[in-house]
């Protein structure tokens, strides 16, 4: 692991206006409210809760939830879990499809060293044929370790999965034959894009599909003999339906941590609890003119695919709007005619638009306490699967 950069070693305990920009910061208060009040939701529920750790790709972050009642992580590629791993997360599931022969051998030589020191290692399939190839990397390995295996079943995503209902059966089967080294861990069942569907009504019909789809899947896997022991899924946006459901055992909500521009355009369920802004984007105004004022958090800063930030914590006589200036560049205009232009020099806050590409874009997290008006520097905080693509 890299030592930390002397200036962001030095920042620790500096007042948050000294923080150079551009940069990107955690309020650490409202994170840890966040925590809190999911860990809360989770109990009050009686289900498990294993966060997303493609949005932080921090084992640090991972490591801080599951003190507070987080089921292990979530993960998408291979080499996140082995970057967590090397971060001490013990209880990792990668949530999609790996097919790649080399990619399989690293998922074994994981399970295997997960095991070894008491964790385990999941991933989810969507075809015999993954599953023979799983089945053979986990030989290949050598050893005597094993990984829970869950069928992805396609309940709205359009993306990876079989078909919820009868299709999902002869997977189950065929991870069931191959026991003990493939152990048949439940249902896979996640619809992303439910997450961001704008309207309550929306997101309750979308998911009470859903839910139907996930149940007759489980039906017909225990009709054919064989237990289904969890049906894991759900996201920050809709989480509070299959809470209730009665149907999924866990949850996979990640943004809740630190969320994003593009959740808060969301109507919000009376139920979710009251999930804060906690990432945001530190910058300064490096430009002035009579129509706009320019400061230095471009996209390389802040990913786009959500939308532009939102300029954060201006009173409503000084409402900012931040516009397309490139890489480098942000443009920032007045909301109406009476607004004045924030002054030469001046630090500004943006709420990004999407928070795990942000989140990618950067070696460290600066954690702030006492807010982002008068706090200070209390720790960085590595991004330790950056880049993590494999």
């Amino acid at each position: 692991m890299k030592p930390l950069p002397e200036a962001l070693r030095a920042s620790i305990g500096a007042r948050v206006d000294l923080i150079d920009t551009p940069a990107l910061v955690v309020d650490l208060d409202a994170m840890e409210r966040n925590i809190q009040r999911m860990a809360e939701f989770a109990r009050k529920h009686r289900v498990r809760w294993r966060p997303h750790a493609k949005m932080h790709k921090s084992a640090e972050l991972a490591l801080l939830m599951q003190q507070a009642g987080a089921q292990g992580v979530c993960v998408q590629k291979v080499a996140e879990a082995e970057a967590l791993a090397a971060g001490g997360v013990n209880d990792i599931y990668i949530s999609n499809q790996v097919v790649a022969g080399p990619k399989l051998l690293r998922t074994a030589r994981l399970a295997a060293q997960l095991a070894a020191r008491g964790g385990r290692l999941a991933i989810a399939v969507d075809s015999p044929e993954g599953i023979e190839r799983l089945a053979e990397a986990m030989v290949l390995a050598g050893g005597e370790a094993s990984i829970d295996v869950f069928v992805e079943i396609d309940v709205g995503q359009g993306r990876c999965g079989v078909p919820p209902g009868e299709a999902a059966v002869p997977l189950a089967q065929a991870i069931a034959r191959h026991a003990p080294r493939l152990r048949f861990a439940g249902l896979q069942a996640y619809h992303g894009r439910a997450q961001h569907l704008p309207g309550m009504a929306e997101r309750r019909e979308a998911i009470a599909g859903v839910v139907r789809a996930a149940a007759d899947t489980r039906q017909r896997i225990e009709a054919a003999g064989i237990p289904v022991p969890l049906i894991t899924g759900s996201g920050t946006g809709t989480l509070v339906h299959e809470a209730a459901s009665g149907v999924y055992g866990e949850l996979q909500a990640g943004s809740f941590l630190f969320m994003d521009a593009d959740y808060a355009r969301n109507e919000r369920e009376p139920a979710q609890p009251q999930f804060e802004h906690a990432l945001f984007v530190k910058t300064q105004v490096i430009s002035v003119c009579d129509t706009h004022a320019v400061c230095d958090a471009g996209h390389k800063s802040h990913a786009i695919d959500s939308g532009l930030p939102v300029v954060a914590l201006l009173p409503p006589d000084r409402a900012l709007r931040y516009a397309n200036g490139g890489d480098e560049h942000g443009l920032l205009h007045a909301e109406s005619p009476k607004t004045r232009l924030p002054a030469l020099g001046r630090m500004l806050w943006l709420i990004p638009g999407h928070c795990d590409p942000t989140v990618n874009l950067h070696d460290h997290l600066i954690g702030v306490r006492g807010g982002l008006a008068l706090g200070t520097v209390e720790r960085i905080i590595r991004v330790d699967a950056r880049g993590a693509l494999t």
